[in-house]
């Protein structure tokens, strides 16, 4: 990805050269006042409206939290989970809170591997506008992916590279976490890991894994042969893109490289922010049954809404009671779990949208890809 200049005055567009492989050019463009340029207005139109559903996402993640908050305390089947709250030791939730940030900076590390040309400051901001609008918009992923990709088009990068480089970015994440739950799953049920050997619990979440990532390996032919066999258009581009980002995939996922770990870290230390709110209860599940819970729970985000407040809590709670845990612990180790993986990336990635806004006339300096 290469990231052209953009000229501070009115109307006018810094000239860009953004193919991979080719140097930007460092000239820019005069243009009258008086011209309105399209893409700017449109620019604004966006800013201003990504910046108005991060305000009311955030708005109604206050809310929500606060409804939570207030059930805990008032429903009398809640007051265990309060007490269990109020009992947790400092040190722990902030060990908790150190995990969270290390894994915003895994996705950091992430988008910059798949973002090559991004200088890194202007990317890691990105990046981390992106999960604030992943956490605090209802859109969830699919919010996430927008933002970036206006970020990205704001400065010059083709749509076409945004969208190639996304999808990569996205199922560079994705396979971290079919393999997470793929060993998790195969390990539980082979007895290498403690825990409940459940074939259901443990077998079948395996199995499912394996499958979709052998599908994953597979993707590439089975895209390409139904893509030969199609004429020319929309159908057999996206099918050939397909194939192109997955293989992409691939490449980044089996070729060793220091930065493969912030994919890694991304999910790693989240699931341990987790482990740690259990830790800080004094009753922790054994490390597979945190694994799978959370990999099978988070499935849950599909539903559209804020920060998945209340879908999210109730599927971790309702399959750690299917492990054999207590519901009491299970609850409390959950609201703080997500509490802290709203805030700490819905904060930070706030700020850093903010100062995107404020430097967005800055030019930028690609970074040399890596040969």
């Amino acid at each position: 990805m290469t990231v052209a200049p953009r000229d501070v005055g009115p109307g006018s567009r810094a000239p860009t050269c953004l193919d991979p492989g080719v140097a930007s050019s460092e000239e820019t463009q005069v243009a009258d006042p008086d011209d309105a340029d399209p893409l700017t207005v449109g620019d604004e139109r966006q800013a201003a409206e990504a910046s108005r559903n991060l305000r009311n996402g955030l708005i109604s993640l206050v809310v929500l939290i606060l409804v939570v908050a207030c059930l805990v305390l008032a429903v009398p089947g809640l007051h265990g989970v309060a007490v269990v709250i109020t009992h947790m030791p400092v040190g722990l939730i902030a060990a908790a809170i150190g995990f969270e940030i290390l894994s915003c900076l895994g996705y950091v590390v992430a988008f910059l591997q798949v973002f090559e040309r991004a200088p890194i400051r202007w990317g890691a901001r990105v990046a981390l506008t992106e999960l604030a609008f992943g956490t605090a918009v209802s859109l969830g992923g699919a919010g996430s992916l927008a933002v970036g990709a206006w970020l990205l088009r704001e400065r010059g990068v083709p749509p076409a590279r945004i969208a190639e480089r996304s999808a990569v970015l996205f199922l560079l994440t994705s396979a971290v976490n079919v393999v997470t739950l793929m060993l998790a799953g195969f390990s539980l049920w082979l007895g290498l890991l403690p825990g409940p050997r459940n074939a259901l619990l443990s077998l079948v979440p395996g199995l499912v894994g394996l499958t979709v990532f052998l599908l994953f390996l597979a993707l590439p032919r089975i895209s390409e042969y139904y893509a030969d066999r199609r004429p020319q258009g929309k159908l057999r581009a996206l099918l050939l893109g397909t194939a192109e980002s997955i293989r992409d995939t691939r490449k980044l996922l089996f070729t060793p490289d220091w930065r493969l770990f912030g994919a890694f870290g991304f999910l790693w230390f989240d699931i341990a922010v987790l482990w740690v709110c259990f830790e800080a209860t004094g009753h922790v599940p054994p490390l597979a049954v945190i694994v799978l819970a959370y990999q099978i729970g988070y499935l849950s985000n599909l539903i559209p809404i804020p920060g998945g407040i209340g879908a999210l809590d109730g599927s971790f709670v309702g399959l750690f009671v299917l492990y054999g845990f207590s519901a009491t612990t299970a609850t409390a180790a959950t609201v703080v779990y997500h509490a802290i993986a709203l805030w700490i990336p819905a904060m930070w990635g706030t700020i850093a949208f903010i100062i995107l806004r404020r430097t967005k006339s800055r030019p930028l300096t690609p970074r040399v890809p890596r040969s």
